[in-house]
């Protein structure tokens, strides 16, 4: 475990999944991250790697081979090495092996970093590429938001504020977790989408086209609110457990397969990838206000 504090926050991660497990605000005595109960959904914030949602016939086609990754990848069920780790830092580190290599047929190192300044939290993901070939991936963060923040209050008072006014329109799922190719409208109310209980009855919010890079949870009744920014992430996702006391906002670089037949992993919509010798980077915030 890996424990960074300032005056503003304490935050906690696990080594499993380099998951955060605790975004506590000092001054308010508020834990942000859901505490991951068991009996509704046991976890705090799965970072995906190296696929982010699911792949058609849970598999990947890498050079004409197959090989079986699950849903969201398996670096949210690995142990990452502690490689650096600070009052204020931590590097965690997922190298390639035999296991991995069962999946994702690639040499790499996969490092999560974490930074507290102020009450802000960055999470970097960087991928150096060891291998003698280019690494195609996909990666993304799925932090679960406890809300309400407070006693006394109840889930519809909040509601998700984007950076600009949004046409939202979501990518439908089918049971499987596949893009079906329809979409569907989500109202709003200016930059608002209010948060209910039946909002992901349907599975999560998958928005491809937003103009909005920040969203913000916030409240009727007060003015304390958590920030995510997400400049380098095209894809979100919104997503709770329906009836569940939480909100997930999820930046993605990458997303689920579409129904029909397996691409090779280059095709993949939204696929990223790093040359040999290169490292890849991408960058998010959650901010405490």
């Amino acid at each position: 475990m890996a424990t960074l504090e300032n005056d503003h926050l304490r935050v906690a991660i696990q080594p499993k999944g380099a998951q955060l497990s605790s975004i506590f605000h000092k001054q308010s005595g508020i834990e942000h991250l859901w505490q991951a109960d068991p009996a509704v959904w046991a976890w705090h914030a799965p970072n995906l790697f190296p696929v982010v949602g699911g792949c058609l016939n849970n598999q990947l086609l890498i050079d004409g081979k197959t090989y079986p990754i699950e849903r969201h990848g398996f670096a949210r069920q690995s142990v990452f090495e502690i490689t650096e780790s600070t009052e204020t830092h931590a590097i965690f580190s997922l190298r390639s092996s035999d296991t991995t290599r069962e999946h994702f047929p690639y040499e790499f190192d996969f490092q999560i970093i974490y930074e507290l300044d102020g009450p802000v939290l960055t999470v970097t993901y960087r991928l150096a590429n060891e291998d003698e070939r280019p690494i195609y991936f996909s990666v993304g963060a799925h932090p679960a938001f406890a809300v309400p923040f407070f006693p006394g209050e109840a889930y519809e008072d909040y509601f998700i504020e984007f950076e600009q006014e949004e046409l939202l329109e979501t990518h439908m799922l089918s049971s499987a977790g596949y893009f079906t190719g329809e979409t569907k409208p989500i109202p709003t109310s200016g930059r608002q989408l209010p948060l209910t209980k039946h909002l992901f009855d349907a599975d999560a919010l998958v928005f491809k086209n937003l103009a909005s890079r920040k969203a913000t949870i916030r409240s009727n009744k007060h003015e304390h609110a958590v920030l995510v920014s997400f400049p380098q992430f095209p894809y979100l996702g919104l997503w709770a457990k329906p009836g569940a006391s939480f909100v997930c906002i999820e930046p993605w670089l990458g997303c689920a397969d579409s129904e029909g037949a397996p691409k090779p992993i280059q095709q993949k919509e939204a696929i990223q990838h790093v040359d040999v010798d290169k490292v890849f980077e991408a960058s998010f915030t959650i901010e405490v206000r």
